[in-house]
């Protein structure tokens, strides 16, 4: 409807312009070709809301986000004017909102949230002020999906700061009793998809601890928490459908698969966890479809890929895994259409695009990469 209305608005500033100049003051074919250009860039704008995705990169080193478009056809990578837009010192684990209006990042040395206003026809960044105080060394982060949660797990003061959402103005506010203390050390969280829990990963202690999350954003812990995982987990993801969870364990090269009770959040391992993966496994990602899950391996420089079975959880390893998947991968994000993984290196600064198999999950190589400045540290696509 939008595209409609800028191209007849187009047109009748042509007509406005050809009825009021001068005889002779502007040749019929350059009015022409004016309006030619004018539809163009209608119609490109039009293209690029409708078939494209917004990418955000948290770049410690300089202090700054990256932001680019990617194609949904081609998966190519264009700088959004203005990018990179600076931020917090160190800034780390970054999230937007579902309604895609407000950026979210946290600095790790600041010990701040910086709120950014997306400008919602070209996904440039405005930063709001103030920065919002987090606890020490904010790790990662995570939103509900309803967007009215932001969850900040702090690593040296060992808690986690909730914060609600303000639906118009994107503002934070801590929720009662925040923060919530939690074991020393943790590095990330997971929430679910119904909001009901979150999840948060301990690198020292080879644990998982759960907690339910009330209407009100409190947090109280999940009976039989904390739960154990393999060695050094540093990565954690939840099944779309909240069936499962996921936890990379990069000491072991394993992946550990639970299972969760809709009911408590208990965790159960499923049969046979934990699961090969390969060395110094580091991150990890489920397809939209959560038919596969892909988990990148820094030491080995590769990704092992697998089927999950939704009934029992049961993973089956995709013909071909692992694939390469560029130098050290440090990060990987699935395409939220599910037709492209992206990997991050965080030693070539390199963004390597890798498409997926429809009906297989197998990884192939495409022609399509992107680099950033200096290494990114965190990664979001938007729907």
């Amino acid at each position: 409807m939008k595209r409609n209305v800028y191209l007849r608005t187009t047109l009748m500033i042509a007509e406005s312009v050809a009825t009021r100049s001068p005889k002779g003051s502007m040749r019929p074919s350059r009015l022409v070709s004016l309006c030619l250009i004018a539809l163009g860039l209608a119609a490109l704008a039009g293209c690029n809301a409708a078939s494209s995705h917004t990418a955000y990169l948290s770049l410690p080193q300089s202090n700054a986000v990256a932001a680019f478009r990617i194609n949904n056809g081609s998966a190519k990578f264009t700088s959004i004017v203005g990018s990179p837009y600076f931020t917090g010192t160190s800034p780390g684990p970054l999230v937007v909102n579902p309604s895609k209006t407000f950026l979210y990042v946290a600095n790790r040395i600041d010990d701040t949230i910086s709120r950014f206003k997306i400008d919602s026809s070209v996904g440039s960044l405005t930063e709001v002020a103030p920065r919002v105080s987090t606890g020490l060394t904010p790790a990662d982060m995570v939103m509900n999906s309803a967007g009215t949660f932001l969850f900040v797990v702090n690593q040296i003061s060992s808690n986690i700061s909730v914060y609600s959402i303000a639906a118009a103005s994107g503002a934070l506010t801590q929720v009662s009793g925040s923060p919530f203390s939690t074991a020393p050390n943790p590095v990330t969280l997971a929430v679910t998809p119904s909001g009901k829990f979150l999840y948060v990963v301990d690198s020292d202690l080879a644990l998982v601890f759960g907690y339910t999350i009330s209407a009100s954003g409190t947090l109280q812990p999940i009976p039989k928490s904390p739960f154990a995982v393999g060695n050094g987990p540093l990565a954690i993801a939840i099944d779309p459908g909240e069936q499962f969870i996921y936890v990379v364990n990069s000491s072991d090269g394993t992946v550990t698969i639970d299972s969760i009770n809709s009911s408590t959040g208990v965790l159960t391992p499923v049969v046979g966890s934990p699961f090969a993966a390969g060395t110094t496994p580091i991150a990890l990602s489920v397809s939209p479809n959560r038919q596969y899950l892909y988990i990148a391996n820094q030491g080995s420089s590769d990704i092992t890929g697998y089927t999950m079975n939704l009934t029992t959880g049961f993973p089956t390893l995709i013909t071909g895994s692992p694939f390469a998947g560029g130098t050290s991968p440090a990060l990987i994000v699935s395409d939220p259409n599910g037709n492209f993984v992206y990997t991050v290196s965080q030693s070539s600064s390199i963004i390597t695009v890798l498409s997926v198999t429809a009906g297989t999950g197998v990884l192939g190589a495409t022609s399509e990469s992107a680099s950033t400045s200096v290494a990114a540290v965190s990664m979001f696509v938007t729907k």
